[in-house]
This record gives structure tokens, C-alpha cells and sequence, in this order.
């Protein structure tokens, strides 16, 4: 999967909307995760709120890279491997997606068009397929 610049540009810049209001949009996308996933909960610690911070700072510093696979594959790796050592299977990075999609659209309302979308759902693909593959996650 690949991403074009400006779906890129659009990632970021709405990252960037939103970087004010990260605590609020990581309980969101926990909230939405475990309403699709309840399974994936225990795997979690209590603190939510810190781990949401972390995934969405973790978030904006891959996607400020994300057009730089090389810089980014020793975190790539790091990440696939922690989530592979907590019990993370590749199934579980789809609704890992659909709670992402779902944060996005409630925080941008209808600002969150179609192209956004398909812009985020590429980033997305990116970013779980160097986590399942370097992390030595099966399909």
C-alpha cells in the first residue's frame, strides 16, 4: 500500500487539528476498540489515559515519518514486537483500524470527507503491515 504526498499532507495536518485534544480522542478510540474488540482489553493496563497518550504521540511521530520507511523501521519493529509479546495478532489490527476511523470522524465531523478517509485508512495500512511483518505477527 502505498500513499500519495497529499493524502499525506492531509494525515498530518489533521493530526495537527487535533494534537490539542489527544487525551480526549485516545479514551475515544480505547472506548471504540474494546466496543469492537472487548477481547483486546485484557491485554491493557488500567491506565488508559497515559497508554491513549502514548498512542497518539507514538501516532504523530511515525505519521510526521511515514514517507521515510527506513527511518522508521527499528520502531516499526520495536512496536510489532511489543504488541507481539502482549499477544497481539495481526487479526486484531482491524478494528484496531475501525476505531481510529471512528476517533477521526467524531473529532472532524464532517470535515472527515471521503478522501480523508481513504488518505487515513492508507497510512493505517502502512503502519500495521510493518508492525505485523517486522514484528513477526502471522496473517
Amino acid at each position: 500500500m502505498s500513499i500519495t504526498e497529499h493524502e499525506l499532507r492531509m494525515v498530518q495536518a489533521c493530526l495537527d487539528r487535533l494534537r490539542d485534544d489527544f487525551d480526549t480522542r485516545s479514551m475515544y478510540f480505547y472506548d471504540a476498540l474494546f466496543t469492537r474488540a472487548p477481547h483486546l482489553k485484557s491485554m491493557f493496563r488500567d491506565d488508559l489515559a497515559g497508554q491513549g497518550m502514548k498512542f497518539m504521540s507514538t501516532l504523530d511521530t511515525i505519521v510526521l515519518k511515514l514517507d521515510n520507511e527506513d527511518a522508521l523501521a527499528s520502531r516499526y519493529k520495536g512496536l510489532g514486537d511489543m504488541h507481539a509479546t502482549i499477544g497481539v495478532e495481526a487479526a486484531d489490527f482491524q478494528p484496531m483500524e475501525e476505531a481510529l476511523i471512528d476517533t477521526m470522524r467524531d473529532a472532524l465531523g464532517d470535515d472527515f470527507t471521503p478522501e480523508l478517509e481513504t488518505a487515513w485508512r492508507k497510512a493505517y495500512a502502512i503502519v500495521s503491515e510493518n508492525m505485523i511483518h517486522r514484528g513477526g505477527m502471522t496473517r
